[in-house]
């Protein structure tokens, strides 16, 4: 993967961005190095929410929060924090949570720091699915994430990744 530091796909991620044309913006190294990442999550998640719903009964965001409300512990997380933490509107964190609470996966308690607000909290299904969930989706990483890599890649790629993720994560405007 880290072969050619200067190259991915044959072209030179260092190369002017000047662009006169379609045909060398759809040819411009960064532009298909950002369409070859892009397209490999969307496949990725694809299988592997699949693979969840298929033998969990949850989706893959639902999972996301679960481990998310794990990682959390009691006393739970404000629905702001998950909405945060997911890059999702408020609205939308509730009826996830909504959801979930229906499915017997989480709850709502008083938070003891505030009378006024309410945390989400994993209930003991909500913490066996997490644990569940967590060995078939740890499983098929290994096979559709990891296994088609080089195995003397896979720990740069893997740290290249946090690193992209914390980078983007500090862009993005924190929730009011």
């Amino acid at each position: 993967m880290h072969g050619a530091e200067n190259q991915l796909g044959g072209g030179n991620v260092e190369e002017s961005t000047e662009i006169a044309s379609s045909k060398e913006a759809a040819d411009n190294a960064l532009v298909l190095a950002f369409g070859r990442l892009q397209g490999a999550a969307n496949r990725l998640e694809y299988i592997l929410g699949r693979s969840l719903e298929l033998e969990c009964g949850i989706s893959h965001l639902m999972f996301e929060v679960l481990l998310i409300l794990g990682r959390a512990g009691d006393p739970g997380l404000s629905m702001r924090a998950i909405a945060q933490e997911q890059v999702l509107t408020t609205g939308g964190a509730t009826r996830l949570v909504d959801r979930m609470e229906a499915a017997g996966l989480a709850e709502r308690a008083e938070d003891p720091g505030d009378r006024r607000g309410r945390l989400v909290r994993l209930t003991q299904l909500g913490e066996e699915t997490t644990v569940r969930a967590s060995r078939v989706h740890v499983e098929n990483i290994r096979r559709y994430f990891l296994a088609p890599l080089p195995l003397e890649d896979r720990e740069r790629f893997a740290e290249d990744l946090r690193i992209l993720s914390h980078s983007a994560r500090d862009v993005l405007p924190r929730l009011p």
